[in-house]
């Protein structure tokens, strides 16, 4: 049975502040939660309405209800498993290799696929300005479906990031050169806008124009964008497009 405190414990993770306070995050699920029990993260408890259920390394595990584990989700339907998770310490953005950058992606399900994509496109590293959505929100972690667990996602002024980075900034844009016409580097930087805005204008001085790169429209005009994950998938798969792949 969950108790009275453990039940305000765990509903207050579902807070930003709250996670920050106690540098722990709720991920939920038999995907998500396995993932993160067999990755870097650290796990601080367990609740499975499986009794048979086992968790690695002496994890605390709490053997509760369906109606108990329905009082601590934040799903309608949850699923067998809910695990609390620390925080991770920031690491160092390694920039050998293309890093995906967001500037101020507000929808989790936007950010949480674009992680997903990362990870497939073996982009290691994500990094996102301090207005994005908290990648530790439940709803990015469900989209991610695991991949979190294996994408170093760090927050910062991406500004200060472009003056102090070498390596060539790509922005996208709906007006920018066709992707498909552009000769990609192996290593660069592509930077992705917020939903309705964009890039920022203060993000935007700091790729040059010929670095502005868009997906043409081949449909009718009535469409007026694709969605920024849509779009982060069409560029991740052009940059990686003959790569090289060692199985």
């Amino acid at each position: 049975m969950v108790v009275k405190s453990q039940l305000k414990f765990i509903k207050s993770l579902y807070q930003k502040k709250y996670r920050i306070q106690n540098g722990l995050f709720i991920a939920e699920g038999r995907k998500v939660v396995s993932e993160l029990m067999n990755s870097k993260f650290k796990t601080h408890s367990i609740y499975s309405t499986d009794p048979k259920f086992k968790a690695k390394n002496k994890v605390e595990v709490h053997y509760i209800s369906e109606k108990d584990l329905t009082r601590i989700s934040s799903q309608k339907s949850p699923n067998k498993l809910l695990g609390i998770f620390e925080i991770p310490e920031v690491a160092d953005v390694d920039f050998s290799d293309w890093v995906v950058v967001l500037d101020a992606i507000q929808d989790p399900g936007n950010l949480g696929t674009i992680i997903r994509l990362c990870d497939w496109f073996g982009i290691a590293h994500l990094i996102c300005s301090p207005d994005t959505v908290d990648c530790y929100n439940p709803k990015v972690l469900q989209a991610t479906m695991g991949s979190i667990a294996r994408v170093n996602i760090v927050y910062t002024d991406i500004t200060d990031l472009l003056e102090e980075n070498e390596n060539v900034a790509f922005g996208t844009y709906m007006n920018g050169n066709s992707v498909f016409a552009v000769n990609l580097p192996e290593k660069g930087i592509l930077i992705l806008g917020n939903e309705g805005k964009g890039i920022s204008e203060k993000v935007g001085l700091g790729i040059k124009a010929k670095n502005r790169l868009s997906i043409p429209q081949y449909g009718k005009k009535t469409t007026e964008s694709l969605n920024v994950a849509t779009a982060t998938a069409i560029f991740l798969s052009e940059i990686r497009r003959g790569k090289s792949v060692t199985n």
